[in-house]
């Protein structure tokens, strides 16, 4: 027999999701038919499956050690061993360079995420700002190879891999499931900075449709597909180019690059959706290398169900050094652009 014994971050959960992560090599048929034989059982009982685990809860699993470690995933090689994975993470936390952390308590992480470093792994194999999550809480012992097994803190919002700045984490399964619920009810508001091509001085709200091409990868704003709306405001001019404060109200992927292009005003640096001949102008003159885009702001709702420390909060994330460039040779006024970091106005209006 072997014995788990259930701890702050496994508690909260369905008995049969937790099952399902903590023997990610069981089918979920396989599982609830241990629970009807009882060879899985919680507190010592029979169980099916719905119980909402607590802290201290006991789940006995009455296997041979050998099927014990095939179901767990134990002893599988690299693609399923958590000691495996943990020296993948760590070696992410060395080799990234540039992430800083904002805010962090024991709940959530808020980081500023510098442009070319991926949210999420992909296919490419390269490490993650999710990867260096891990191997940071690794470093600093605040995650083991043991909670890994039934629990894995994760990054909550995802931004395009050339795109910079504000990431939330979840650290905790009660953070995880916070932020996750306030952004999907849309409730933190989340605003970008961006340096586009010409001189766009009306502030406004762009409606439009979003459809993606999957074979492309790529979005474009037409008569057909997703309702997106997406909220402007001029912070600047310069020569041939303008600083938005951008907000958020739907949010699709690639929403902001794909409603810039289709009014003519693409973010500079934007490979897919921009202009060429200007990205390569921009390149020579101000070391545009990536799109000019950076989440710069977010901010908590007034009321947040057990988190009273985050309640109002507002977190920033410095703009990169490329876009003071460009205001500086640009001949761009900055002082509009310090007041949206300083107070919050100038922000867009929905």
């Amino acid at each position: 027999m072997q014995s788990f014994r259930i701890r702050e971050n496994q508690a909260g959960q369905r008995f049969d999701k937790f099952l399902r992560k903590f023997m990610p090599a069981a089918g979920s048929g396989f599982l609830y038919k241990m629970l009807r034989k009882k060879n899985i059982v919680l507190n010592g009982k029979k169980a099916e499956g719905k119980e909402i685990l607590a802290v201290g809860d006991t789940v006995s699993f009455f296997f041979s050690d050998e099927t014990f470690r095939l179901f767990t995933g134990e002893g599988q090689g690299a693609s399923g061993n958590v000691a495996d994975k943990t020296e993948c993470y760590r070696e992410a936390y060395t080799a990234l360079k540039g992430i800083a952390v904002i805010y962090e308590d024991t709940n959530i992480v808020i980081v500023n995420k510098p442009a070319g470093i991926l949210t999420q792994r992909d296919n490419s194999g390269q490490p993650s700002l999710n990867d260096w999550l891990l191997g940071c809480l690794l470093a600093d012992g605040r995650l083991s190879q043991e909670t890994l097994k039934t629990f894995r803190p994760s990054v909550q919002n995802r931004l395009d891999r050339n795109t910079s700045g504000i990431v939330l984490c979840g650290i905790s399964l009660s953070g995880s499931q916070m932020l996750s619920e306030l952004i999907r009810k849309r409730e933190i508001e989340k605003y970008y900075i961006t340096m586009v091509k010409g001189i766009l001085k009306e502030s406004g709200v762009l409606s439009g449709r979003l459809s993606k091409d999957e074979r492309k990868n790529k979005v474009q704003i037409g008569e057909e597909g997703r309702a997106v709306r997406t909220a402007i405001r001029p912070l600047a001019f310069g020569d041939d180019c303008t600083c938005l404060s951008v907000k958020l109200i739907t949010g699709r992927p690639h929403q902001i690059r794909a409603h810039m292009a289709s009014i003519g005003h693409p973010i500079i640096g934007d490979a897919k959706y921009g202009d060429a001949a200007f990205n390569d102008f921009c390149r020579k003159k101000y070391g545009v290398r990536h799109q000019l885009l950076h989440a710069a702001r977010i901010e908590f709702p007034a009321q947040i169900k057990g988190f009273a420390g985050l309640e109002g909060s507002v977190f920033t994330a410095p703009l990169p050094a490329v876009f003071k460039e460009v205001c500086t040779h640009g001949n761009m006024e900055f002082k509009r652009i310090e007041r949206f970091y300083a107070g919050g106005t100038d922000k867009p209006d929905q």
